[in-house]
């Protein structure tokens, strides 16, 4: 059933339209740009706690699939559209979220919501809250985190790769199996000692929401494991190894947001369409004074969109190369990935 509702933003803008719900939810208002991939999107744990506003005026259109979700639940807090389709399937997008209490807020001009989000900044936003507060929970890792080791097997596997567990999407543990190599997913604070007794061959430290800070007190930890094993760190992963190594991350006016962010590598000029979510990045002038090089940089604001050690296999890209959804040419980094743990050179073919 539908009534009344409004998004209300810490800075005072409301936006109204109709709420399917009955749940109150705060958290940071982000969105998506992408036209399809909704189901991804929702369950992706980067987003966890956030209030999505997909930009696309049509979602819903094509029904909910069992193997697309990227972890067992939808993560987000709330959900504002401007057309939210019902397509009448077992599957249709609008049940699945009355199904998990998730609010939905349509009808609303998410094109203003959005040029208003690029010109002020992210913030904090309300669905169905009288109060708001302007903060947001520290500890979004320990609440999307593994508890327990889970241990992903593949056929024939040529190595065995350690994630930490930061917010890990199911993509990126398939785009591994895919290329041979067994995971184990692990919880994000597990000791170093625990690791060394995995035998790894090599090392991911996923993506995951929030601020890098709740991350802190592990950095001692980070740098040597990265030292010790072929090492790769996505979106939160890159930000903490940056941290590990002496960069320093900064928030941004608003995040990268969607499926469509040009990145270039600059070894090669080589330029990737990308997915991204973030809200934070690696200070620029601070990679020069650590350990770490440039690789990667967004053409469109020149931020470091990834990091290479010139002397250990440590590669760290802020975009997501698993891609889901979103453009698949950067998934070469997961066959550089694994090049450094086999010591092969990589083939840039693979798509």
């Amino acid at each position: 059933m539908k009534t009344t509702g409004a998004l209300q933003l810490a800075d005072g803008q409301v936006y109204p339209g109709e709420l399917a719900g009955t749940a109150s939810v705060q958290g940071e208002v982000v969105f998506f740009t992408g036209m399809t991939g909704y189901q991804e999107v929702l369950t992706d744990p980067s987003y966890r706690g956030q209030i999505i506003v997909f930009t696309y005026p049509l979602i819903g259109q094509y029904g909910v699939s069992a193997t697309d979700s990227e972890s067992q639940q939808i993560q987000v807090a709330g959900v504002v559209v401007q057309t939210l389709a019902n397509n009448g399937t077992k599957s249709d997008l609008a049940d699945w979220l009355a199904a998990s209490d998730i609010p939905v807020l349509s009808q609303v001009d998410t094109r203003a919501l959005v040029h208003h989000l690029r010109t002020h900044g992210d913030q904090v936003g309300s669905i169905g809250l009288n109060e708001q507060s302007s903060s947001q929970p520290s500890n979004l890792i320990a609440m999307v985190s593994t508890k327990t080791h889970q241990v992903h097997e593949t056929d024939q596997a040529d190595g065995h790769v350690v994630c930490l567990d930061y917010g890990v999407k199911k993509s990126m543990i398939d785009a591994l199996n895919a290329r041979r190599m067994k995971v184990t997913v692990v919880p994000f604070d597990t000791p170093k000692s625990v690791i060394e007794e995995l035998k790894p061959d090599g090392l991911l430290f996923s993506n995951g929401p929030g601020d890098p800070v709740q991350l802190d007190h592990l950095t001692a930890d980070i740098k040597q494991l990265a030292l010790s094993y072929p090492t790769l760190g996505i979106c939160m992963g890159h930000q903490i190894i940056a941290k590990a190594f002496g960069c320093q991350i900064e928030k941004q006016h608003h995040g990268h947001r969607g499926a469509n962010h040009p990145v270039r590598e600059l070894a090669t000029g080589r330029v990737f369409m990308t997915s991204q979510n973030h809200g934070y990045v690696v200070q620029t002038t601070s990679v020069e004074a650590s350990e770490l090089v440039p690789a990667y940089q967004h053409i469109n604001d020149g931020s470091i969109e990834g990091l290479l050690h010139p002397a250990y296999p440590i590669l760290t890209v802020q975009f997501h190369p698993e891609a889901h959804p979103g453009p698949v040419e950067a998934m070469v980094i997961f066959d550089q990935f694994v090049a450094n743990i086999l010591k092969q050179e990589v083939a840039y073919a693979r798509s």
